[in-house]
């Protein structure tokens, strides 16, 4: 009996007193873990878990964030982005900056180009310091925060949860989605880091209180 045999065999044995009609969610599961080990401010920690990933994280209010996103991009020596459909117009700040729309669709080698994107997020989760994205308005579809070196993503305050059960009744499973935790890094190779391998080599987040 092959290795796959045998666990089907088993899977068939441990199902064999069930009756055919039930469905799955025909019997509670009783589910008393901990839901959440964030304690205190879920802004505050997902700030601190963030900036361990070697982010750079600036929390500001609703009309600062205009003048906070051109300071941050202008601090990168960036003068253009790409800016996904449905990101706020009254966040762009003014003055002679390049947006790269995708529409039409941006090829690769214009996104690789372009060295930047500015992007809103569907969610942040505290204690994972992580950045949801699941293609909604202000995001864009995947490739646009995955090729561009430098990525700058804004995200309400009240879009932070504590922890990842938090998220995940808050978000569609059936959406596109994409978590983000810290600049893309590895260390598969030799053991050394190396950044830029999956997606962009800089993060930084803005927070909009």
């Amino acid at each position: 009996m092959s290795s796959r045999e045998e666990i089907l065999s088993r899977v068939a044995q441990a199902l064999r007193d069930l009756p055919e009609n039930e469905k799955p969610d025909d019997v509670a599961v009783p589910r008393a873990y901990r839901r959440s080990h964030a304690d205190g401010s879920p802004v505050g920690l997902f700030a601190e878990r963030v900036a361990d990933y070697r982010a750079t994280v600036v929390r500001a209010g609703v009309a600062e964030a205009a003048e906070v996103i051109g300071r941050t991009l202008a601090g990168r020596g960036l003068t253009r982005a790409v800016v996904p459909a449905g990101f706020p117009d009254a966040w762009l700040p003014a003055g002679a900056w390049s947006w790269l729309r995708d529409d039409p669709e941006l090829t690769v080698e214009q996104l690789d180009r372009a060295g930047a994107v500015l992007s809103t997020a569907a969610l942040g989760i505290a204690v994972t310091g992580t950045i949801v994205l699941d293609a909604g308005p202000g995001q864009g579809r995947r490739a646009l925060t995955l090729l561009p070196d430098y990525h700058l993503c804004v995200i309400r305050a009240d879009r932070i949860v504590g922890d990842l059960p938090d998220a995940v009744d808050r978000l569609d499973p059936t959406r596109p989605l994409t978590l983000i935790s810290g600049p893309s890094a590895t260390s598969d190779i030799e053991l050394d880091r190396v950044e830029g391998v999956h997606g962009p080599r800089i993060l930084d987040v803005l927070v909009i209180d």
